[in-house]
């Protein structure tokens, strides 16, 4: 088992992989350094075996899959997550390591948001993304994270062997975020600078359909780890809509002639007022079972525990 695996997934960044590797061998003499290529066309994977990296390969495009394929493989008790772009000062790293190794963090967050990103990313978009992608994620779960999306992160042996990875594109940082908080591992952030790609390097990241996809999952993940929170705001949103259409359509006439004279609504009305309750007894069932997974999960920690040690 290695002591500290940084681990880089790369998608043609030949022209800046080689100062990654280099970088972090300097701060972290004692790590491996892992370089995964997904499907690079440039000899990514040459550049980084010339600079000293172990290069390995995923060969399902998409950095969720990427991610998945290295905690199955790499065992350690640190493990540094950063991509190959340069955008994320290795110096960094060792501060974030020895707050996994030395102060039993899970997932320490490299957080660009409090530093330069603002004025260093020149995407507006991805400006305003990161900001409400932040606010979705502490507002639904009720967290402090800094920086939801940032590819710059430290875990813990425990997170990398219990987290399961359901994304298979950028959408992971959110999904690795999201499940921290909510099986209460320990997270602390820390501030670190962000530089903006070398001229010449572009982006993987397309700022509309990756960040669909990205509130997408966390829809998702907001209905699948607080399902009666989901489904209670369900319910309530279709009730204002059938007392929005109930009372002007239906109620009013009732009370100014004593006759229904839209019976049709008055059926569609009482239909959603059944899906509304539907919806909140969902809820109710499926917390139940969210709370036996997690006790479930809790076991499941002290096993993998047991193991490592």
């Amino acid at each position: 088992m290695d002591k500290i695996a940084v681990l880089i997934p790369c998608y043609n960044e030949s022209q800046t992989i080689h100062k990654v590797v280099e970088d972090f061998k300097k701060v972290l003499p004692e790590a491996v350094i892992y370089v995964y290529d997904n499907c690079s066309t440039d000899h990514t994977d040459e550049v980084a075996k010339a600079a000293g990296a172990v290069v390995r390969y995923e060969y399902q495009q998409g950095k969720g899959n990427v991610i998945r394929r290295m905690f199955r493989e790499i065992d350690a008790q640190c493990y540094i997550m950063v991509d190959g772009d340069d955008t994320y000062p290795a110096e960094y790293a060792r501060e974030m390591s020895e707050m996994v190794l030395e102060k039993q963090i899970d997932m320490v967050v490299g957080d660009r948001l409090s530093s330069t990103y603002f004025t260093e990313n020149k995407r507006r978009f991805h400006n305003f993304g990161n900001r409400l992608v932040r606010a979705s994620i502490n507002t639904l779960f009720k967290s402090k994270i800094k920086d939801i999306m940032t590819g710059y992160r430290a875990f813990s042996y425990q997170f990398a062997k219990s987290f399961p990875v359901l994304s298979k594109g950028f959408e992971i940082e959110t999904e690795m975020t999201i499940h921290a908080v909510d099986k209460n591992m320990a997270v602390d952030n820390v501030i670190i600078e962000y530089r903006d790609r070398p001229e010449g390097s572009e982006s993987k990241l397309n700022t509309i359909s990756d960040g669909i996809a990205v509130l997408k999952t966390i829809v998702s993940l907001w209905k699948n780890y607080k399902p009666f929170h989901f489904f209670s705001v369900l319910a309530i949103l279709l009730i204002l809509i059938d007392i929005l259409v109930f009372i002007p359509t239906v109620l009013i006439p009732y009370t100014q002639t004593g006759m229904v004279e839209n019976f049709p609504t008055l059926i569609v009305c009482g239909f959603v007022v059944m899906a509304a309750l539907m919806s909140f007894f969902n809820g109710m069932v499926l917390d139940t079972i969210i709370k036996k997974e997690k006790r479930e999960f809790e076991f499941r920690l002290q096993l993998l525990e047991k193991n490592h040690e």
